[in-house]
């Protein structure tokens, strides 16, 4: 049983960077959905899609697109440079389930002077801290990335 699904997902995307991985599976959540999309428009990452894992010839094989399987699987593609240096340098889990972390739009300071970015999930949706800031909304610190 996963009790931090967030941190698991930042943990797939950070172990995928590290080891230079073209893309990374998890299963899917309308939250980390919503968390790489923010990470696909922010850049630090090439895109995403939702689909399933399918058995054929004996091995795992990902097919995109809505399926009607109890399982979706969540594949987040990430981006490097054109040497191959990693986009993501840092990622980390700010809040957790048991001690949630909440700031006001006004409390939002950008992450290492603009470079990086803070998700968070507010009334309005996830956001990163430049879009909660211009909207003028507060929330839930889910994760910091640079």
């Amino acid at each position: 049983m996963m009790t931090d699904p967030i941190a698991d997902m930042l943990t797939r995307i950070r172990n995928g960077n590290r080891n230079e991985t073209p893309a990374v599976d998890m299963p899917h959540t309308i939250m980390k959905q919503n968390i790489a999309q923010v990470l696909k428009d922010e850049g630090f990452v090439l895109d995403f899609q939702v689909g399933s894992m399918v058995e054929e010839e004996g091995r795992q094989v990902f097919h995109p697109g809505e399926v009607n399987t109890p399982k979706k699987v969540l594949r987040v593609f990430l981006r490097y440079g054109p040497d191959g240096e990693r986009v993501i340098r840092h990622i980390e889990r700010f809040s957790s389930p048991g001690c949630r972390i909440y700031r006001g739009s006004r409390e939002l300071r950008p992450v290492l002077q603009g470079l990086g970015i803070s998700i968070l999930s507010t009334n309005k949706g996830v956001m990163s801290d430049r879009q909660a800031r211009a909207q003028r909304v507060g929330g839930e610190m889910i994760c910091r990335v640079w």
